[in-house]
């Protein structure tokens, strides 16, 4: 049996295969373009390793796409017939089972199997990550805090992965409102991984939650090396930008940046689209003219708009269909979303509640029928956390209801939502918030006049 770099039992048996695994869980941890080939390297050595089957397959279900669940599947019966062979650690053993948790529609019971594993061993870095994505995918804000700081003590500095588990604690204190502390184990974070694009991006979001655009924007142009390079993630770090210089009023810049990084490549992944779409809205809100960009937008997402994977990427196909127009497709969404929701499951759960509110409110907010969307969205909102995503992301949400409810004539409703989104945000008024409130009180002075 041999050790990798988290000190974590793998029963590879070469040490050129070992170094390939390395390579793959430092690329992984990094958000890195070589994850995919270092891990096909592995199995390609080393066919009989469950655990690199494991990890295709529950890396496949991160993707959030319907094709890949086929793919996973596959990947999650050659691993169970590796286990056979005897040689699998016990944590080998348990991300078999991670695997076969989530494909047997419980993403719960494989985040359950993954804190197994850390139990046994908490400086295992790799499936601290893996733990933690899920509980993003999932909403878990909390339970990614609590999974973060039960391996803290064993990710001193004598480990080699230490950066990127601060970086992952720096992203679960923002989450839970510790932006101070955030901003701090981050930036330490920083010092061990300066690759870690999600511990940078941990503390840009502390800088859009505080209203401190102009030290976001900093932190990220003077800290190119550790995002530049990575995987599609780079173009959600340029999001984080563009929402900085929103923040400032740069429509221009904000554009600009959207049309040169953010949909430079025209990829139909959920998590591009999700950044785009929720651009372009925070722009139309602000009245910012977007032009023809949501059709490229609602071409790829009515192709999607079937998938069914998750609902935080249901409801941004959604912006784009509802803004483009596709009336067909928005109302098929609505209508499976129906269907879905009389299910049993931990996702068709999140479809019941929030996702048949949001997704009719949505709908109707494109519709101009803002009554309606307020209605629907104010319904959702207490539960939106459950479909993912961060505050940040989650945010345009928040945007589109308080709009619909001023819009609405909802006024004292709509103000209410402001001050509750303002004491989220550490008591910080951004932009946002100060335009809404002076429109608010600009539309209550005119039935005086």
């Amino acid at each position: 049996m041999k050790y990798d770099i988290c000190d974590a039992a793998v029963s590879l048996k070469s040490e050129a295969t070992l170094a390939e695994w390395n390579g793959m869980v430092r690329a992984f941890l990094a958000h890195g373009t070589q994850t995919p080939e270092h891990l096909g390297n592995v199995l390609s050595a080393e066919p009989d390793f469950a655990m690199g089957h494991a990890a295709k397959g529950l890396f496949c279900l991160m993707l959030g796409r319907v094709e890949m669940v086929d793919v996973a599947r596959e990947a999650g019966l050659r691993a169970l017939e590796n286990l056979q062979n005897g040689q699998a650690s016990n944590r080998e053993k348990l991300w078999v089972r991670a695997l076969g948790e989530w494909l047997a529609g419980r993403p719960s019971g494989a985040i359950a199997a993954m804190e197994d594993v850390l139990t046994e061993n908490p400086r295992d870095t790799l499936t601290v990550k893996v733990s933690h994505a899920i509980r993003f995918i999932l909403g878990d804000h909390l339970g990614m805090r609590c999974s973060i700081e039960r391996v803290l003590d064993a990710h001193g500095s004598d480990h080699a992965l230490r950066g990127y588990v601060l970086g992952c604690h720096a992203f679960t204190l923002e989450e839970t409102g510790e932006y101070d502390a955030a901003e701090q184990a981050g930036l330490l974070g920083l010092q061990y991984a300066p690759d870690d694009a999600w511990g940078l991006h941990a503390v840009a979001h502390v800088f859009d939650m505080t209203a401190r655009p102009d030290q976001g924007i900093q932190l990220i142009e003077n800290n190119r090396t550790a995002w530049e390079s990575c995987n599609n993630f780079r173009y959600h770090v340029w999001w984080h930008k563009a929402l900085l210089h929103l923040d400032r009023g740069e429509f221009d810049l904000t554009l600009d940046l959207y049309d040169t990084e953010i949909r430079a490549d025209k990829t139909d992944d959920y998590r591009d689209i999700s950044n785009a779409t929720s651009l372009l809205m925070r722009l139309e809100l602000e009245g910012v003219k977007v032009g023809g960009r949501w059709q490229e937008l609602a071409d790829l997402s009515e192709a999607r708009s079937t998938d069914g994977c998750l609902v935080f990427a249901d409801l941004h196909y959604m912006l784009a269909l509802g803004a483009a127009g596709r009336k067909e497709a928005s109302n098929g969404m609505t209508g499976r979303y129906a269907i879905q929701a009389t299910k049993q499951g931990e996702m068709p759960a999140r479809i019941k509640d929030p996702g048949v509110a949001a997704m009719v409110g949505l709908e109707a907010f494109s519709e101009g029928r803002y009554d309606d969307a307020f209605a629907n969205l104010s319904v959702a909102r207490p539960t939106m956390q459950t479909v993912g995503g961060s505050h940040a992301q989650r945010d345009v949400f928040e945007r589109i209801t308080i709009d619909a409810g001023i819009r609405a004539g909802r006024f004292d409703q709509a103000e209410a939502l402001l001050a509750d989104r303002i004491a989220r945000r550490g008591g910080n008024e951004d932009r946002f918030a100060s335009t809404r409130f002076q429109s608010l009180a600009e539309t209550r002075r005119i039935p005086a006049q």
